[in-house]
């Protein structure tokens, strides 16, 4: 029996590893980072553990879970790293990866410059197998076995180990793709191998292809660091009960180890490597829950969240303490068609790398330097110039990290920055400035993405910015983007670490099933919805929830018959019955006018259609709580102050640092300003305020507003 109940978050981005420690009964919360470890994920992690324990006072014996949120997938993605991967499918429809979809970025205005990126398989690297399905499921032409076992074996004389595979209809019937798994089994048992129906059962099979491709992609990488993590968690589990005591032959107590998923929830590490496309946002998601709760708790129900971590910035939408979610995100520019919270990532965080283009120009990104080598001024190599090397220059973080942890080599950044100038032909503050402008801009157009180009004003919002780097540029963002108001949470670096225990376990199921509402039969309806909840069930039960603990969510995809995508809307709890279906047609009807401005409520002659149904099981966690600030310390005193450069054309300023930490609630500040903290940096420009509110989130508004 453990002295104390210990729940840990740990979110390893690409230059810091992030920990929270919950006390669970106490309710006491401690923050730290640590450097990520590249080299051995597994390193940095624990080194985590060990450092916030620590500063708890507790034991790894305490510890009852821990909660991990990883960038593995995501990096692995934005930076475009797919090894070689080998794609099966229906013979005929070898094309359908080039094919693709006919939409274009930014409208079909920008058709004529666009280049069609390149497939995640090769064309040469894609094989058909013989045998159909039609769209019921049933068999139009039997599945070619021969044609299959020389497909399998001609992938591992070519060497390629990682497999795909998306048969026509097999959201209908996983036969032909379970059996083709099957053959690759004993042809190339040495392959990785994801299919479709297990992955993604739903129609569109361009979507589901690219959706299982991704999913085999970053398995390999996913589950070897995952499983490096459980058993080193294993062995100092053992060590820790040794030291404590366990008694001769008692098996040691092993330690829950979930991961966060793109929904929203969390899954055993067991249960995750064998559905690594759930992890594709697993950072951004952590970050994005913890920061709706926080920014909830302050009273703000619009919120924008912009993540900025070492390698990229995740920026997503939360509206009454909820983010949105979606199915039809992506990561980089491989679509993913699973069910996330709607984050968008764009390659502008602090290690991104600064370069010039063929023609000259200045570039920002996606490239990131990660945390080895690292920026230039972590004097470990890094020979890039890259943001933070642009924020050290021109003074806007300190000569150090992590409250002197990590001391910056602030000449040599100069000394590059320098050299970059030169070849640009304009001076050095010009070249750190305009480095860290096209950044603010590269997240001002990530924010516009969630925003604009969903209908909704930016203007109506709160922009809530964490992460180690989120908030360097903060300023910029409200200039660019015409937002009122920044909250800043305490301990910014640590607010994916914190979404982290704030999350529940949750999986997700859905099975396609198209007809329209006037042939719906509630009982095949009951039917397909009691074996989805059924494998909901069988899950939670798994990892570990009572029957009792249990909660179902059933939610269904719906469109008007015609119409090339769907709406989700909720299903009502209880028996389905012909009121269930019309209570589902009446939300589709007000959720559709919510969305586009328009709905067929009153025509009869547009028919509505059903085309997904999915249930989501959720298993029940206990949160942290906010605490209130404390009011009543003394009125701060500068901790010092430095020459910082906010505007290359005015120069450097003398500027008053604060340590975050001494300012009481209600302490108002008027930049320019620079507010520390043990991992992160908020620089206040001229012209702008903070106030420190009740939860001692920092609010930067505009000075006249304030």
């Amino acid at each position: 029996m453990t002295a104390r109940r210990i729940r840990i978050g740990i979110d390893t981005g690409g230059t810091f590893t992030d920990v929270v420690a919950f006390d669970e009964d106490s309710g006491e919360v401690v923050t730290t980072k640590t450097p990520s470890t590249p080299g051995n994920p597994a390193d940095g992690f624990l080194a985590g553990i060990d450092k916030v324990l620590g500063i708890a006072g507790a034991q790894f014996d305490d510890v009852v879970a821990v909660s991990h949120g990883t960038t593995v997938a995501t990096n692995q993605l934005l930076e475009g790293k797919v090894d070689a991967l080998g794609f099966i499918t229906t013979e005929g429809y070898e094309a359908m990866l080039e094919i693709a979809r006919q939409s274009v970025p930014d409208g079909y205005g920008n058709s004529y410059f666009w280049v069609k990126p390149d497939r995640i398989v090769p064309r040469d690297l894609v094989k058909g197998v013989g045998g159909r399905l039609d769209f019921t499921g049933a068999q139009i032409r039997p599945f070619d076995e021969d044609g299959a076992r020389a497909v399998a074996r001609w992938f591992k004389d070519k060497g390629i180990d990682t497999l795909g595979v998306c048969f026509l209809h097999a959201y209908a019937n996983p036969a032909h793709e379970e059996r083709m798994r099957e053959i690759i089994a004993e042809e190339h048992p040495d392959a990785v191998v994801s299919i479709s129906s297990e992955v993604l059962r739903e129609y569109r099979e361009y979507e589901r292809s690219m959706t299982t491709l991704v999913d085999a992609a970053v398995k390999p990488k996913l589950s070897r660091y995952v499983n490096n993590i459980k058993d080193r968690l294993a062995q100092q589990a053992a060590a820790a009960q040794g030291v404590g005591g366990a008694t001769g032959g008692e098996a040691p107590r092993a330690v829950p180890f979930y991961v966060m998923k793109s929904n929203g929830g969390v899954l055993s590490a067991d249960e995750v490597v064998h559905q690594p496309i759930t992890t594709v946002l697993s950072g951004p998601a952590a970050g994005a829950l913890g920061a709706a709760l926080i920014a909830k708790v302050a009273g703000f129900d619009k919120v924008l969240t912009s993540d900025g971590g070492g390698t990229s910035t995740d920026v997503s939408v939360v509206i009454d303490g909820e983010p949105t979610l979606t199915t039809e995100g992506s990561v980089g520019v491989y679509p993913s068609k699973i069910p996330m919270i709607d984050v968008v990532t764009v390659g502008a965080g602090g290690g991104s790398i600064a370069w010039l283009s063929p023609e000259g120009t200045l570039k920002v990104g996606p490239h990131s330097a990660g945390a080895d080598p690292g920026p230039i001024c972590y004097r470990k190599g890094g020979s890039e110039v890259t943001i933070t090397d642009a924020h050290v220059f021109l003074g806007r973080i300190p000569p150090h990290l992590l409250g002197g942890e990590i001391p910056l080599d602030v000449d040599a950044a100069s000394a590059a920055i320098e050299q970059l100038a030169g070849k640009l032909g304009i001076s050095a503050e010009a070249c750190a400035t305009g480095i860290l402008e096209i950044s603010a801009w590269n997240q001002a157009n990530a924010l516009r993405q969630v925003t604009v180009k969903r209908g909704l004003d930016v203007r109506d919002f709160t922009l809530t910015t964490f992460g180690g780097s989120g908030s360097l540029l903060l300023c910029r963002l409200m200039d660019i983007l015409n937002v009122p108001t920044v909250l800043v949470p305490p301990n910014p670096g640590n607010v994916s670490a914190f979404g982290l225990l704030t999350v529940d376990v949750k999986n997700d199921y859905v099975q396609t099933h198209v007809a329209l509402q006037e042939n719906l039969d509630p009982a095949d309806l009951q039917q397909e919805y009691d074996v989805l909840t059924a494998r909901a069930a069988e899950a939670l039960t798994k990892e570990g929830f009572a029957a009792a603990d249990h909660v179902f969510v059933r939610t269904a995809d719906v469109r008007y018959f015609g119409q090339a995508f769907e709406v989700r809307v909720g299903v009502p709890d209880g028996p389905i019955t012909e009121d269930t279906l019309a209570t589902v047609a009446e939300r589709f009807h007000a959720e559709h006018r919510v969305l586009y401005g328009y709905d067929f409520s009153g025509d009869a002659s547009q028919q509505v259609e059903v085309v997904n149904l999915r249930v989501s099981g959720v298993g029940p966690i206990k949160r942290p709580e906010i605490l209130r600030a404390d009011g009543a310390k003394p009125l701060p005193q500068q901790t010092g102050s430095r020459s910082i450069c906010f505007d290359a054309e005015a120069g450097y300023v003398d500027t008053p640092v604060f340590w975050r930490t001494d300012l009481p609630a209600g302490q108002v500040l008027t930049g320019p300003v620079i507010i520390e903290e043990f991992g992160s940096t908020v620089p206040i420009h001229p012209g702008f305020t903070a106030r420190v509110d009740d939860y001692a989130n920092i609010i930067v508004t505009r000075s006249e507003e304030s």
